[in-house]
Parts: structure tokens; C-alpha cells; sequence
């Protein structure tokens, strides 16, 4: 949808709010909004004096960093008394908003407006930035202003410390200018924005489940190739596996060790892996970069070894370096890598990990484990079904992803255009976004 631009626009010497002489974009902030620094509007991380009156004992909401939503949620789950968080976390009050300073929680958006505490008042991570608004401000319009693509990278450029230490200031909200309309006003353009991006919320969150129908239908359809063939018609028998069920009556049922031998890759430092070189680096997230060596020349299946991507599947194709993290599964008999490689990813190899500081794949214990094994000619069938089938839902999985990002994208420029005055969204509303006729 168009919106329109305000009648008259001011430059506000602010280059950023000015704009950056696109086609089409006003230049300026609307000539009656006034340009100030924030720290004339709000009060930030106000004291917790105010909470002097209550006796220790006295419950209030307790938000760890977790608990603060990307989408402006809140999960109110945890209450504590007084006396056990007033010391070392971050207070709040009733209708105070808040931002996560930290990197990356800044740059992905996490705060919110607080809202239904336990007894109005709260605490949580020290990580929370806390912007209370002066009566000239409105707390909703503020939020949008907090999570508005320009408040958000100017941020950046003001945060201090290191990798993933990095912190916005309390000085980045103090010392920014922004441009502020009147109070009606405000409130007429939280009022479009909760209208219209709980629209576009919406569309999102159906997308996104029709993205999870598409995977389950995905493994769904692995799962059933992979474990009972492509014949519908064909005579079953019992696997005597619990998980495995029947399965084709001329298939084999094996032990894991009988088919592939298992193997972890070679070490390789990551001062020899380069971004280019002769043959591919695989690990256990699968390319990792390129080396001057290869360690197999053939078709494989990789297995994550380590932590988070124990269990994971990807194939090695010609040759390429097979590393530490990864564990090479080597065919004893001619096989489909693509069945072995599916059929070993719906059987969730993440759950036969070693519990430790890092967790690792215990080997001995898959080796145990037991498959179907149909004959060759099979297995190939079914991969090539395989590799028709999901690249249609893959592709289909791919559209619905590009759109839900589209989306997010529009979400944000809308916002950002609203509350820097670039279109004139309070024209025709009242304060509860309803058309005015």
C-alpha cells in the first residue's frame, strides 16, 4: 500500500534523519515534529527508590534474558521476592521500555514494553537497557522508535568492547536526536503500526507454519522411502526393531557394523584450511574450506562427531579432507550413499551422544544399532526418488522462506518510515487505528 508524505518537511540536520536522497523519499523530518535529544524525553534506568515502600518479601517479576522476546514478548513466568533480586539485576516498573544492549541480542531486536508485572514492578539481566518516557512521550511509540531499523544501526556504531561483549551505551540514547511529533500523534502512529504489523505478523506466522508442514511432509516421505520401499503393494514382515516396524519381506535387517565401517576424519588446524585450494574441507556442518590434500575420492557419508552438530548428515563427493570433527562412513559393501545417508539422518544420531562438557558421538553404540538393508538396485531407486521428490519441496520450501523474509523486510521499512516521519501514517486514523470515515 502507498502512503502518503507529510505536506512539509524541515531539514533536521540530522543526517541520518534527513534522509539519504532517494527517488521519491522526502527529505527533512515533518515541519511540525521537533528535533530534540532523547535524553530530554525519558529517563533512563530509572532508580529503584521506588520501590522502598514495599516490604522485601513483597513478589515482583523476574526477567532473565531469555524471558524478552524479538517480537516484543515477554514470558512472565518467573516471580522472586525483592529482597533475592533488588541487588545486581536491572529494575523496571509498569509501562518502562526496554532493549537488550548486548551484541547480538541488540542487533536482532530483543526488547519490549513491560507490561502485567507482578505487582507492577520487576527485575532482570543486568543486559537490559530500561527507558522510561517523560509525559510528552508515549511508551508505544517509543518501542517502535527502539526497534526501528535506524535506532538499531546507529546503535552499532556506538557500541564499545569486544566480540561477542559488545554494548550499546546508555549515552548512544542520551546523546540521540530524533524527531519527535506531537503526543496525539504518537499514539495515532503506534496505533498503525500494532494494526499494521499485526498484520503482517500473521501472514508471517502462517507461512511459517505451512514451512514446517512442507518439512514434515519432507521427512515423512524420507522416512517411508527409506524404511519401506517404493512399493506400495509389496509383502511385509516384522523387523523385530520397535522403531523400524515391518519392512519389505526380501529386504535384509542388519546390525549398522555389518554394512559401513565407521571412522573419524584426519586433524586439520585452521591455519591449513584456506578459502580456496585444491580439494574441500568437510567437518561436521559439512564445508569447512579448502586444503592442499584430500583424505578420501569417492561418494561418503559424514556424520558430525562434536557438540552441537553431533549427529548431523552431509556427503562427501570426489576428493576432499575428511576433518576431526566429522566421521567417515566407509561402505564394506557397494551402496546408494544417498538411501545410507537418509536413512541415517531420520534415525536422530544426535540422541547416542556421549553426555560431557563437548558432547561426542559414541560410535560403538551406532555400530550396534539396527537397519533395513535392501538390495542395491533398490537403494538406488529410491535415492533417485529421493533426489526428484525433495528438490520440489525443497524449492517450494525455498519460495515460502524468500516471502516470509520479504516480508520481515517490508515490517521493518514500514516501521522506520513511520516513525521517522518518511510517510504521514495519522492521517484518517484515530488513537485505536481504526479508519476514521
Amino acid at each position: 500500500m502507498k502512503y502518503p508524505a507529510y505536506p512539509k518537511y524541515k531539514k533536521s540536520g540530522v543526517k541520518w534523519l534527513d534522509g539519504d536522497g532517494s527517488a521519491g523519499s522526502p527529505q527533512g523530518v515533518p515541519d511540525h515534529w521537533e528535533v530534540k535529544r532523547t535524553r530530554f524525553m525519558v529517563t533512563m534506568n530509572p532508580s529503584k527508590q521506588e520501590i522502598n515502600h514495599l516490604p522485601p518479601e513483597t513478589e515482583v517479576q523476574f526477567l532473565p534474558m531469555e524471558s524478552v522476546g524479538e517480537d516484543g514478548s515477554l514470558n512472565l513466568e518467573t516471580i522472586r521476592p525483592i529482597f533475592e533480586v533488588s541487588s545486581g539485576y536491572t529494575f523496571f516498573a509498569e509501562g518502562d521500555v526496554t532493549f537488550a544492549k548486548i551484541t547480538p541480542c541488540f542487533e536482532n531486536g530483543k526488547g519490549a514494553i513491560m507490561r502485567n508485572l507482578q505487582n507492577v514492578f520487576g527485575f532482570g539481566t543486568t543486559e537490559l537497557t530500561v527507558i522510561r518516557p517523560g509525559p510528552s512521550l508515549n511508551n508505544e511509540y517509543l518501542y517502535y522508535l527502539t526497534i526501528s531499523r535506524d535506532f538499531r544501526k546507529n546503535g552499532e556504531a556506538w557500541m564499545y568492547g569486544a566480540g561477542g561483549q559488545k554494548r550499546v551505551p546508555d549515552d548512544f540514547v542520551r546523546e540521540l536526536r530524533f524527531a519527535f511529533p506531537p503526543l496525539s500523534e504518537q499514539q495515532a502512529i503506534a496505533a498503525f503500526l500494532d494494526c499494521e504489523t499485526g498484520r503482517i505478523d500473521s501472514l508471517i506466522d502462517k507461512k511459517q507454519k505451512f514451512t514446517e508442514l512442507l518439512k514434515e511432509k519432507r521427512t515423512a516421505l524420507i522416512s517411508h522411502a527409506v524404511t519401506k520401499g517404493l512399493n506400495p503393494k509389496v509383502k511385509m514382515k516384522p523387523s523385530g526393531v520397535e522403531w523400524l516396524g515391518d519392512v519389505p519381506e526380501h529386504w535384509d535387517v542388519k546390525h549398522i557394523k555389518y554394512i559401513v565401517r565407521m571412522k573419524s576424519g584426519e586433524s586439520i588446524t585452521s591455519e591449513e584450511i584456506q578459502e580456496s585450494d585444491d580439494y574441500p574441507v568437510y567437518g561436521g556442518n559439512g564445508l569447512r574450506g579448502y586444503y592442499s590434500d584430500f583424505t578420501h575420492n569417492g561418494h561418503y557419508v559424514l556424520i558430525g562427531r562434536q557438540g552441537a552438530l553431533c549427529g548431523n548428515i552431509n556427503y562427501g563427493n570426489g576428493k576432499f579432507w575428511a576433518s576431526e570433527h566429522a566421521v567417515v562412513a566407509n561402505p564394506m559393501t557397494p551402496i546408494a550413499t544417498l538411501w545410507l545417508g537418509e536413512l541415517l539422518r531420520i534415525m536422530n544420531l544426535n540422541q547416542y551422544s556421549v553426555s560431557a562438557a563437548q558432547p561426542g558421538l559414541a560410535i560403538e553404540k551406532i555400530k550396534e544399532l539396527i537397519v533395513p538393508f535392501p538390495p542395491l538396485s533398490e537403494q538406488q531407486a529410491i535415492a533417485e526418488y529421493l533426489d526428484q521428490e525433495t528438490v520440489k519441496i525443497d524449492s517450494l520450501i525455498t519460495r515460502v522462506e524468500t516471502a516470509i523474509e520479504k516480508l520481515k523486510e517490508y515490517r521493518t521499512a514500514l516501521i522506520s518510515a513511520a516513525v521517522t516521519g518518511k510517510i504521514d501514517v495519522s492521517t484518517g486514523l484515530n488513537t485505536s487505528g481504526r479508519e476514521v470515515a
